[in-house]
């Protein structure tokens, strides 16, 4: 094996596609998620891959997850933490707009940070640390302020983490996809990127140590938000 590689929410979308890329180059891999019949297909498919049932919101379920890979592996080099949800709100419309908030933070932001702190301190060998964010954690969308908020958290994190863990070499690697053709996005109805081609920008970004990967369309963002901020927000409010 080359590498071992710890993949959240890999059952499907970015998190499938990268498992299977990983695979492909000859790494070991372990992925986690919430449905057993999802988990039970990917074993299938993939029986050297390691499939572990895993609420990265628990902390008990997490310990049991880098148990597992240290069980199987003995060691971990890359963690991705990609598990997340999208969830729409309307605060001027729907008196219930922040039912289930609690969970939603806890997924998007308050378990990666967890799950990140706990590998790192499981497995001080590891080599490179990717948060799975979004252009909106950027401009915050319409629709979902909260999903903007909680991305926009998670993109602070992985700044800050990076420099902290610059002395000792572990890559900190934020990957921002645009809209991509996962479950997340089956109600939209603009373009939408390949989950196997935002994939394989992440790899190559970690390759290059790069600290951010920005796939297809989204890479021009920071820049537009720089020159043009007035006309990527209206484009954004559209979506």
């Amino acid at each position: 094996m080359n590498q071992v590689v710890l993949i959240t929410g890999g059952t499907s979308g970015i998190g499938l596609a990268l498992a299977e890329a990983a695979l492909a180059r000859g790494d070991a891999v372990a992925v986690c998620g919430r449905s057993t019949p999802a988990l039970d297909r990917l074993s299938h498919r993939h029986p050297q891959a390691l499939a572990v049932r895993c609420d990265v919101t628990t902390g008990a379920d997490r310990a049991a997850l880098l148990k597992a890979v240290a069980d199987r592996f003995g060691r971990l080099d890359i963690l991705i933490n990609n598990a997340g949800t999208f969830v729409e709100r309307d605060f001027v419309t729907d008196p219930e707009a922040t039912r289930d908030l609690e969970a939603e933070v806890a997924l998007n932001l308050t378990a990666p940070i967890q799950l990140t702190h706990e590998a790192l301190s499981q497995f001080p060998d590891l080599r490179a640390i990717v948060f799975v964010t979004s252009g909106f954690a950027l401009v915050s969308p319409t629709r979902a302020p909260t999903y903007g908020a909680v991305k926009a958290g998670l993109h602070g994190f992985a700044e800050g983490l990076r420099r902290q863990l610059a002395p000792k070499g572990v890559h900190v690697l934020e990957l921002l996809p645009p809209a991509t053709d996962t479950p997340m996005n089956a109600s939209f109805t603009g373009k939408k990127m390949s989950p196997a081609a935002v994939a394989a920008e992440t790899l190559d970004g970690l390759a290059r140590r790069r600290s951010m990967v920005l796939p297809g369309p989204a890479k021009p963002l920071p820049l537009l938000l720089r020159i043009a901020p007035a006309a990527v927000k209206r484009m954004v409010a559209g979506m």
